[in-house]
């Protein structure tokens, strides 16, 4: 028989208070321990930070984008008999290149005169299709129409965002294919050009 059967159950008891004592005070692999617990919070809250980030920078150049189309019609720079949905696809797209993907896809546009500023703003709701995970805008009544001078103008502009950080597109995302609904409008009377 080993020494180990025969041992009082008191002298098993010290013998693992002192292991364990012993493993409370090695601090050898602490920090490993402490990082590594720590690590996947702190990675998750500086993508977060970076994603919301890069996403606010995008909607900042496109309504910057959107005020400077936006102008170059209500002076007349942009003549309305020049416009049609691909140009204005293009020089908008043109502007908005440095911060989304070439050609710009998932871009639409909604530019139209209106009688009163009253009728501009019962189109200004965004209507969405589906549910959940399938929902996207609805593009019903979308047109590429600039009024002459002295009309009343709406200019919309959506973007669907790639939500980039896998973690968080779950919690970042709005749209069909988690995506992001990025938009910018502006709304005016033309110049008597």
């Amino acid at each position: 028989m080993s020494r180990i059967d025969f041992e009082p159950v008191e002298s098993r008891k010290a013998r693992l208070r002192r292991a364990f004592g012993r493993f409370q005070r090695n601090r050898e692999g602490a920090t490993a321990i402490e990082f590594g617990i720590l690590a996947v919070p702190f990675c998750l809250l500086l993508f977060a930070i970076l994603e919301s980030c890069i996403s606010f920078a995008a909607q900042q150049v496109m309504s910057n984008v959107t005020d400077d189309v936006a102008r170059e019609i209500r002076t007349g720079r942009l003549l309305a008999a020049n416009i049609n949905a691909t140009s204005m696809q293009k020089k908008i797209c043109d502007r908005l290149e440095i911060v989304v993907a070439k050609n710009c896809p998932g871009l639409e546009i909604d530019l139209r005169d209106f009688a009163t500023f009253a009728a501009a703003a019962a189109a200004a709701p965004i209507k969405f299709t589906g549910t959940g995970a399938s929902q996207d805008i609805d593009k019903t009544g979308f047109a590429v129409r600039a009024g002459g001078a002295e009309t009343i103008n709406m200019l919309r502009v959506f973007y669907r965002w790639p939500v980039m950080t896998d973690l968080m597109r779950l919690s970042m995302s709005n749209i069909k294919n988690k995506e992001t609904l990025l938009f910018a409008t502006t709304t005016w009377i033309n110049e008597p050009f």
